[in-house]
């Protein structure tokens, strides 16, 4: 006798494609929204990805001239304040010397002003008018006696106008010492002693100017760091601002990372982090958050979609006060924040 052959089992296929379906919306709304609360995590330490920022500067003179002295080459170790190069001083003493004694001559003329004229430069003016005086009187004497002998005939009138002429340009020279004398008392103009002291003031500034292009002479180093590279060699001549050294800073570290969306909240400026390199020797290093970003990246802004939400990013500054030796401008390290509450 033939076997009566089994059902098709379409109840069993049928669940099996409704646990399907339910685990595929599972991890689909698991990728969108996140794990649900009793499968959330209980731990909240973060760990972000980043690398040292790359921080350089290009150091140059601020004045033009020939360099005579290149005192660090590239892969120094360089302090702030060190002296790293200069230029040929002997221009920019000249004109400091010579400015300096313009000042000086400018601070003599506006003492001289202000003291006014000397004693004996008025009693000088007092003995000229007295000579004049003295003239004018034996002029006005020999006018008296020309009129005299005119009135009895006895004299010309030629006499008489030539004595005239003599007693009058004896008076205007009584005049003038007169004056003059005035004036030496008086001392010298307000205006004249304000234009001295205006033109002193032009020429400390001059002087300060000249000390100022004598001291930028020198190249000095802003900050610690390492030359990376060494443009310009010992002869050379360069230009105001034209760059000699290129030098890596060192001081602070800055470490450059990323923090997601989702995990933004988690983080705020002055947070202690944890710092740790790839090399499990080196100890790991504390560092502050110094700065998050407001604006975020990767994504574009006109994207609203919640799936692409979560893709966004943010960029975060990372200070490390004291790394030591440890760091090296774009190695990459990891920055651990522990026992942060989302």
């Amino acid at each position: 006798m033939s076997e009566t052959p089994s059902p098709f089992p379409w109840k069993r296929v049928v669940a099996i494609v409704a646990l399907a379906a339910a685990l595929g919306g599972g991890y689909a709304y698991w990728r969108v929204y996140g794990p649900p609360s009793f499968f959330a995590r209980t731990s909240t330490a973060l760990s972000l990805q980043g690398n040292v920022e790359v921080r350089q500067v290009n150091l140059g003179f601020k004045v033009a001239g020939r360099i005579e002295k290149l005192a660090v080459d590239e892969g120094a170790a360089v302090k702030a304040g060190q002296t790293l190069a200069s230029l040929e001083k002997v221009y920019f003493e000249d004109a400091l010397a010579q400015a300096r004694a313009l000042r000086d001559q400018a601070a003599a003329n506006y003492a001289k002003m202000k003291a006014g004229n000397r004693p004996e430069d008025i009693a000088q003016a007092e003995a000229t008018l007295v000579l004049n005086q003295a003239t004018l009187l034996d002029a006005t004497q020999n006018l008296d006696r020309a009129q005299s002998l005119l009135n009895t005939a006895s004299g010309t009138i030629k006499s008489y106008d030539d004595a005239l002429a003599t007693q009058r340009a004896a008076k205007a020279r009584v005049n003038v010492a007169s004056h003059a004398l005035d004036l030496m008392n008086a001392g010298f103009r307000v205006e004249d002693v304000e234009a001295g002291h205006a033109l002193l003031a032009q020429q400390d500034a001059t002087v300060k100017v000249a000390e100022r292009a004598l001291a930028d002479a020198d190249l000095i180093s802003p900050s610690d760091g390492v030359i990376e590279s060494r443009a310009r060699e010992v002869g050379s001549i360069v230009a105001a601002g034209e760059a000699v050294f290129v030098e890596s800073l060192t001081r602070p570290v800055w470490i450059r990372t990323y923090v997601s969306e989702p995990d933004l909240p988690r983080l705020h400026p002055n947070m202690e982090v944890t710092v740790r390199t790839d090399d499990p020797k080196v100890p790991a290093m504390k560092g502050k958050v110094g700065f998050i970003s407001t604006e975020a990246e990767f994504t574009p802004k006109t994207v609203e979609t919640r799936e692409l939400r979560t893709a966004l990013v943010y960029r975060v500054r990372v200070v490390v006060a004291d790394p030591g030796d440890a760091l090296r401008q774009g190695m990459p390290v990891s920055v651990e924040i522990a026992n942060q509450e989302p």
